[in-house]
């Protein structure tokens, strides 16, 4: 369901898209609800955008929808990805926490949507913020 692909190759095929978009990018994971929404509040003021997997706490967490939510109202836009396709998955995992309050959602394209979410989220930074 979610490929062989390691999380450090998506994080190096994300560092070299960067580069080639003309932007810098810091690659976090935490397994932590608490420290999700802490890396999130950290991005106020740091970064330009976020590109996150929420994971399963996409449809479990108000914390981390919430952290979402504040740092877009401060200017820092954030593109979800899924790996695979949760509306194509059990009825629970089709209800998004996230979705809302994130700009732009990427989800079925295995590993190759971190890619297309950068690119997403380098355009809509191109772009003012606006889509």
């Amino acid at each position: 369901m979610y490929g062989r692909t390691t999380l450090q190759e998506i994080n190096a095929e994300l560092a070299a898209l960067a580069a080639e978009l003309g932007l810098s990018l810091t690659a976090v994971q935490h397994n932590g609800e608490g420290e999700i929404v802490s890396a999130i509040q950290a991005a106020e003021g740091a970064f330009a955008g976020i590109v996150i997997n929420p994971a399963g706490y996409t449809h479990t967490s108000v914390a981390v929808r919430d952290a979402l939510a504040a740092v877009g109202e401060f200017g820092v836009p954030a593109v979800e990805v899924h790996l695979s396709q949760p509306a194509a998955r059990e009825p629970f995992r089709q209800v998004s926490l996230t979705a809302p309050v994130c700009r732009g959602s990427v989800a079925g394209f295995g590993a190759a949507g971190y890619l297309l979410a950068l690119r997403g989220l380098a355009g809509l930074l191109a772009a003012g913020g606006q889509p």
